[in-house]
């Protein structure tokens, strides 16, 4: 262990710059810590997306409303895995529950999360999917026929009377469920503004920021898992719900990356002792990371492209199906984008002395619970995840629905059964 430690920082003290105390020259939190709320941003994103059939009426992205929704689930789940995981002793992590202290910002995320889980998401899923799996266990036989009958806890009233409650009981959940949202990850946002000591994070935007943020990940990560999942769910894509939620994407984009240029001024403006330090390191540690990736290619680059496509797209009946790979290379640049938000929040906040006068760099391992093998296994569980729920709760009734898209043509597709 010894001899490791050694070599891990033979390997870190020749990129140290300045003077920075021994104890600073290791940053503790590393991948995790920058997953976790990446993947929490998707769970309120995705939330915000379902939200505008329900609660505001937006009928043109209905064919992502149970995507949504499922997608939220799967990434919440996965949420806690990654704090779990670093914990020393992620065995006690119950103790959290148990022993709760108000006081603490982070010993409250286990209500919020229990809360947006249990009283949020499943009972909103549930109200959703309730008449199909009564239907479903109706069609199956054996397992499957019981698992669906356990999932709709045994009901059989499939009648207008039934279904009329479930649609208010969904409109009263989805509205309580928004500011629970706004709740799960503007928290995350609030752990690191409210940490006065350090002047990278110690911001009264930092929660709007991680807010905006989060609706833009969730957001166009919905939109890239529809038009990845509905070709090979054989059907066609409705351009339609594909350019309204681009245009919900395009102005969240433009909110959060004005309230992140605000921020900067802001900084700028006071100029204050740690503004030189931040300065440097935000031109040598952080410039690739935050200048090339988070803001040239993962804000202006696809405010760029949306823009271009939006314009020719009502002036010059842009193509279908160049509008098709501008808006998949638009949300794949987002979502590298806001993990490198992520990143450069976590991280760029331990490259630097307490004293103002060096910086420290992040070694990033392969292997163990820090490493990004670990980190990318977490990514992808959430997909796994989502590709059973898929299985049993398929949301084709509503993706793959007959209908128009942009271009007036009929979309729609023979729908697969539960669990094919």
């Amino acid at each position: 262990m010894n001899q490791d430690l050694m070599r891990h920082l033979a390997e870190i003290l020749p990129q140290i710059q300045g003077f920075i105390y021994p104890n600073e020259v290791e940053i503790h939190w590393g991948m995790l810590i920058v997953v976790y709320p990446y993947i929490t941003g998707v769970v309120a994103g995705a939330f915000i997306l379902a939200s505008l059939v329900k609660v505001f009426n937006v009928k043109e992205v209905q064919p992502l409303y149970r995507l949504s929704l499922l997608t939220a689930l799967a990434y919440l789940l996965v949420a806690p895995m990654a704090l779990v995981s670093h914990l020393g002793h992620p065995g006690r992590f119950y103790e959290i529950l148990l022993t709760p202290q108000t006081s603490s910002a982070m010993a409250m995320f286990g209500f919020v999360y229990a809360w947006y889980l249990m009283a949020v998401l499943l009972l909103e899923i549930w109200f959703v999917h309730r008449t199909d799996m009564i239907a479903w266990a109706e069609e199956k036989t054996g397992v499957m026929r019981f698992v669906y009958r356990a999932l709709a806890l045994f009901s059989r009233d499939t009648s207008a009377r039934g279904v009329e409650f479930d649609h208010k009981a969904l409109k009263t959940i989805t509205i309580i469920g928004i500011p629970s949202a706004f709740l799960l990850h503007g928290y995350v946002g609030f752990i690191f503004g409210s940490i006065k000591a350090n002047p990278w994070w110690s911001s009264v935007l930092i929660p709007i920021v991680f807010l905006f943020s989060a609706i833009v990940s969730g957001i166009a990560l919905v939109i890239l898992f529809y038009m990845v999942i509905t070709p090979l769910a054989g059907g066609k894509i409705n351009m339609k719900c594909v350019d309204k939620a681009v245009d919900f994407l395009f102005y969240a984009v433009i909110v959060d990356f004005s309230l992140e240029v605000v921020e900067f001024i802001h900084r700028v403006y006071q100029s204050e002792e740690e503004i030189k330090i931040l300065s440097e390191m935000l031109m040598s540690k952080l410039f690739m990371s935050l200048i090339v990736i988070q803001v040239m290619l993962g804000m202006i680059l696809p405010l760029a492209i949306i823009s271009v496509t939006k314009i020719f797209r009502h002036r010059f009946s842009l193509n279908e199906d160049l509008r098709k790979m501008l808006y998949f290379i638009s949300v794949l640049l987002i979502q590298f984008g806001i993990f490198a938000t992520r990143w450069n929040v976590v991280i760029g906040g331990q490259m630097f002395s307490k004293s103002f006068r060096g910086l420290t760099t992040y070694k990033m391992e392969f292997g163990g619970l820090e490493g990004l093998l670990f980190a990318l296994a977490l990514l992808m569980l959430p997909v796994v995840i989502l590709a059973i729920l898929l299985k049993v709760l398929p949301p084709w009734k509503e993706m793959l629905a007959e209908g128009k898209d942009g271009d007036g043509r009929a979309v729609g597709g023979e729908l697969p059964a539960p669990g094919a």
